[in-house]
């Protein structure tokens, strides 16, 4: 990847100072020099009057402005203007990574901030998916079976219009249930075709198997098989809790009602697909503890990146240096001629 960018700078700044010199020069070609003096006797300036600050007296003072500017232009000829084209090549090492998350039904116990399960993993999800740089990131989500959502892309605001929209197995009308080695396949085969040095999988659920026609053992040997390093967070407290059920009522309003539910993580299996694949298993079961958990993925999984800059200087001293010697030669031509004073 390289990135250009074109900055102006001064090649020689000290030079300036020699404005301070000029500056007093010029208060004293307008202000102090002495002025030769004639006179000539006339009865009235009546007629004279019109003529005020016309003829070669003017034309004198612009002369010597010329002349200081064209020490002005020498001046910044001297700094040495410069426009300066950086070229920045970086190597870069990204990662393929597809996240899994579980979007069966009990995700909408509220035990975790900002309201239930599933939020909170669309809130975290949104904020590490904003901090990747260079990384091709890809989303299934899974219930009783599972769906590729994103493939790996790099369109990160793609990812995240389609994350904000995730909603629960029953509102999107699949299969209920956790088909765990289903959706490790379905991760798996995102990713079994990546170049990437690093293919990682976050997995996220909140219960254990209980459906699909691929069994976990099955599933966990199909990441392992294509080198996929596997980051599994178990979602929410385990015991007995209650999940929202909303209905309607006579007049079409929606209902919301809660039924006991007995929620479960199978620590044990999550815990044995980090270990085996050389991933991490995490456990977040209180409030806010989904950040923590992707702020330490986030550390550990870094695009690798080197830089290599290259500069290259315009040099504008040159048209600074011309407009001067311009200006010098006019103002000299005007002195010994139409400006010339004497005999």
């Amino acid at each position: 990847m390289i990135n250009l960018s074109s900055t102006y700078l001064w090649g020689q700044p000290w030079f300036f100072l020699l404005i301070l010199p000029w500056v007093f020069l010029a208060y004293y070609v307008y202000f102090k020099q002495p002025k030769t003096k004639s006179s000539l006797a006339i009865s009235s300036l009546k007629s004279f009057k019109n003529w005020r600050g016309r003829g070669r007296v003017l034309f004198v003072q612009i002369n010597k402005g010329l002349l200081l500017a064209s020490l002005l232009f020498l001046i910044v000829a001297l700094a040495r203007p410069q426009k300066a084209d950086a070229k920045l090549k970086r190597n870069v090492e990204g990662l393929d990574i597809v996240i899994v998350l579980d979007i069966s039904d009990s995700m909408l116990i509220e035990d975790m901030k900002p309201f239930n399960r599933l939020e909170s993993a669309k809130e975290t999800l949104a904020r590490f998916i904003s901090q990747r740089s260079s990384d091709r990131i890809g989303v299934v989500i899974f219930a009783g079976e599972a769906f590729t959502l994103v493939p790996p892309t790099l369109d990160y605001q793609l990812i995240l219009d389609r994350v904000s929209k995730i909603t629960t197995a029953a509102r999107a009308r699949i299969k209920d249930g956790t088909a765990i080695g289903v959706a490790m396949a379905s991760g798996a085969a995102r990713l079994k075709d990546s170049q990437a040095k690093s293919r990682v999988m976050i997995f996220m659920t909140d219960g254990e198997n209980n459906s699909g026609t691929i069994d976990p053992e099955t599933g966990l040997e199909i990441a392992k098989g294509y080198g996929i390093k596997i980051y599994s967070i178990g979602i929410g407290r385990s015991g007995p809790t209650q999940i929202p059920i909303y209905t309607e009522d006579m007049f079409g309003n929606k209902v919301k009602r809660y039924q006991p539910f007995d929620s479960t993580v199978n620590d044990e299996l999550l815990n044995q697909m980090a270990t085996v694949t050389g991933g991490k298993y995490y456990r977040a079961s209180k409030e806010d503890s989904l950040a923590g958990i992707f702020k330490d993925i986030n550390s550990l999984e870094t695009t690798k990146i080197e830089d290599s800059k290259f500069v290259r200087y315009e040099e504008y001293y040159q048209l600074f240096a011309w407009v001067g010697f311009c200006f010098f030669l006019i103002t000299q031509s005007l002195s010994l001629t139409w400006l010339r004073v004497g005999p």
